[in-house]
């Protein structure tokens, strides 16, 4: 009996004495972590020793062990340990650092913010527009060209010539200077940032009935302000915009000079027209029999007319009928008035492209302004090479498609790492099944991956365990190697023209509805295209949701990106009148140097 006490009371130690907890080292990027691993744990638990020292998430580590990688569910008895054993990782932080440090801000609580840093931090709800009586196509012209960020920048800028007069009342939060439009609208843009209630924009209306008194219109019935057309608005605003609000540029011959010099521009000849070249020919045969020659001109535009017909079915085919126009003009050859065509292709696109929807058209019978119901289609992006002129047309459409290459690839990729994780989980789980059910079956699964490694499989089998943390790096050195490449592309007399568009793709940021069966009458609102936060650490937005903010004067909400999609008309119900698109986002040559 006491022998086999004896007996027991070894076998008891002997287990103890296999379970002792015991120092080993870990290797990762350079460092030695010495740390105690406890055979009676499990890989997952050793993993978030692991992660408290480097700041490595568990799902990125890759713990190389005899036999493959370590895996959470994995017993650390299993492994044999000798203390002083060491272990090789690899894998980096999800986040910028990889230790957890103290912030160097204080926080601040939501509670404790003023009404400007409320309006300022991340999640916060832009500022909505006070409907000072039938202003709502005003509001939402002001909104949609809000979302031009370098417009908010240039206005901070701006200061009004001495020829304006009157008071500066932007520190009573009522607006600005009364009798200069910019001045007002840099005023009212800086105040709706620095709140999420709904605005007032008592100053601004007023600054824009003094500038343009057709707005001061009273209404028919003789009780407020007339309803108006918001292209038109926004035509005025942009017009007045692009005499006062001058911008220093480099001239594009003077940019390879060794002492640049900069010259007054204004800024919306620099980001939001572009430049159409015409030929206008006689269409009769006899003119040009005669001798008459095609007039080559050129002119700027700020917006293109998506013209709605009862062939037009969608956004292309109205801009292609916006660029052919019929003129009636004198013939000095024939000598009396004849018909010509002008046909216009683009050879600048701005930065910003408005494309206007003509659905207005003055209905003498009703005296008013009637509206084309027709549905037309438009998409989030928008191609607009068909639209140039032959040498720009070559300039854009190496980087467009080499754009279109790289989505496509990056596509690719997405879906066979899908493929991958999804090969890899049920992997795990047959594993898991296996050992499970029995030693037998654990032989079975060894036989298997014996096979697979005779049969040449092992390259596939690694690929399967590719960590996220591999996985990340070899996105961003293929990122990085694809923006090198889109880069080299972009032709040097493009590169030159900050605010041109350099590949021929544009997407959509923002748009103004209307609702209703005229001009006259009905609602206007607008839809917004939601920014990315920004990265308090970098100072770059972050990645975007794809919701858009919905400004139905001072009431603003979000919606999907499908709601814009239900935005194309066929009835008086909300359609869009205009719309902003903004030139895609190419690599830069900083970020190509990194």
């Amino acid at each position: 009996m006491e022998g086999i006490q004896g007996n027991m009371s070894f076998e008891k130690s002997s287990i103890q004495l296999q379970l002792t907890s015991c120092s080993v080292y870990v290797k990762h990027q350079g460092k030695r972590h010495e740390v105690e691993l406890d055979p009676s744990s499990t890989g997952e638990t050793f993993k978030f020793q692991l992660y408290s020292l480097t700041g490595v998430e568990p799902e990125r580590q890759k713990i190389l062990v005899k036999g493959g990688q370590l895996k959470d569910e994995t017993d650390l008895s299993s492994l044999g340990a000798k203390p002083g054993q060491t272990f090789m990782m690899m894998g980096t932080p999800s986040g910028a650092s990889a230790v957890l440090e103290r912030p160097k801000e204080k926080m601040k609580f939501m509670e404790d913010m003023t009404e400007a840093e409320a309006a300022k931090s991340e999640g916060a709800t832009p500022a909505g527009l006070v409907n000072l009586g039938n202003t709502c196509y005003m509001n939402s012209t002001l909104q949609t060209l809000r979302c031009v960020p370098e417009l908010q920048q240039e206005l901070q800028k701006y200061s009004a010539s001495s020829a304006s007069s009157g008071p500066d009342l932007s520190q009573f939060r009522i607006g600005g200077n009364s009798l200069d439009l910019t001045s007002s609208l840099r005023d009212l843009y800086k105040q709706m940032s620095e709140t999420q209630d709904g605005f007032p924009p008592m100053m601004f209306l007023n600054a824009l009935r003094t500038a343009f008194p057709q707005f001061a219109q009273k209404s028919k019935t003789g009780n407020g302000y007339a309803q108006q057309d918001a292209e038109e608005a926004w035509s005025q605003i942009v017009s007045q915009l692009r005499q006062k609000l001058k911008i220093k540029d480099v001239a594009p011959k003077e940019a390879e000079a060794s002492s640049q010099q900069t010259t007054d521009v204004s800024f919306i000849d620099k980001y939001l027209s572009g430049r159409l070249e015409s030929i206008l020919e006689c269409d009769e045969a006899a003119a040009r029999e005669g001798g008459e020659e095609p007039i080559h001109g050129e002119d700027v535009f700020l917006k293109l007319d998506c013209h709605i017909s009862k062939d037009t079915n969608h956004l292309r085919d109205g801009i292609l009928a916006g660029l052919e126009e019929k003129i009636e003009k004198k013939s000095t050859i024939l000598g009396r008035d004849a018909i010509y065509t002008k046909k216009s292709r683009i050879a600048r696109l701005p930065k910003y492209l408005t494309v206007h929807f003509v659905r207005f058209f003055w209905k003498r019978e009703a005296q008013k302004k009637a509206k084309i119901m027709r549905k037309v289609t438009f998409s989030h992006e928008l191609d607009v090479v068909e639209f140039c002129t032959e040498t720009l047309r070559k300039q854009l459409v190496p980087v467009r498609d080499k754009v279109r290459e790289i989505r496509k690839d990056e596509d690719d990729v997405t879906r066979a790492r899908k493929r991958q994780k999804m090969a890899h989980k049920q992997e795990e789980d047959r594993e898991r099944e296996l050992k499970a059910r029995g030693p037998a079956d654990e032989k079975e699964l060894v036989k298997d991956k014996q096979a697979e490694n005779k049969d040449g499989d092992s390259e596939v089998t690694d690929a399967v365990y590719k960590t996220d943390a591999e996985y990340d790096a070899e996105r961003a050195a293929s990122i990085l190697a694809a923006k090198q490449e889109l880069f080299a592309l972009i032709n040097p007399d493009l590169a030159k023209d900050e605010g041109a568009n350099k590949s021929g793709l544009y997407e959509l940021r923002g748009l103004v509805t209307h609702q209703g069966a005229s001009a006259d009458s009905g609602h206007y609102t607008s839809y917004v295209k939601k920014q990315g936060p920004v990265d308090a650490r970098t100072g770059k937005r972050k990645e975007e949701d794809g919701r858009w903010w919905w400004f139905n004067d001072d009431k603003v909400s979000e919606v999907d990106a499908e709601k814009i999609e239900t935005l194309s008309g066929g009835g008086e119900s909300h359609s869009a009148l205009i719309l902003l698109y903004r030139a895609i986002d190419l690599p830069t040559a900083e970020e190509v140097q990194q």
